[in-house]
């Protein structure tokens, strides 16, 4: 039932095409595959299994919006704090690609 309600959200959000042509680019193969897989898996009764792949296709699918959550958070107010502080800024800027100096 999630899968379907994330599958739903995604494209009321950006639109039919552009979340067809999201999951079938070909740099997110890997990540629409293991999501795919997942589902199968819970699906046919392996819900360890598949929860485990869909975790994965999940990540590696939207491990390129870091960038704009990290901002994003950093500008929520009162929590936005937490987020500016040099451990947790610096963990974030690890997955961006460049380390700011603490």
């Amino acid at each position: 039932m999630g899968n379907i309600l994330f599958f739903s959200g995604v494209g009321l959000t950006i639109g039919l095409k552009s979340s067809l042509q999201f999951f079938m680019k070909r740099s997110n193969y890997k990540g629409t595959a293991a999501f795919g897989a997942g589902f199968f898996f819970v699906v046919i009764g392996w819900p360890m299994i598949g929860m485990i792949l869909e975790a994965y296709g999940f990540i590696v699918l939207f491990s390129g919006f870091w960038p704009t959550l990290s901002v994003f958070m950093q500008k929520i107010p009162i929590l936005g704090w937490i987020f500016q502080q040099p451990f947790i800024r610096s963990f974030f800027d690890s997955y961006r690609g460049k380390r700011v100096p603490v």
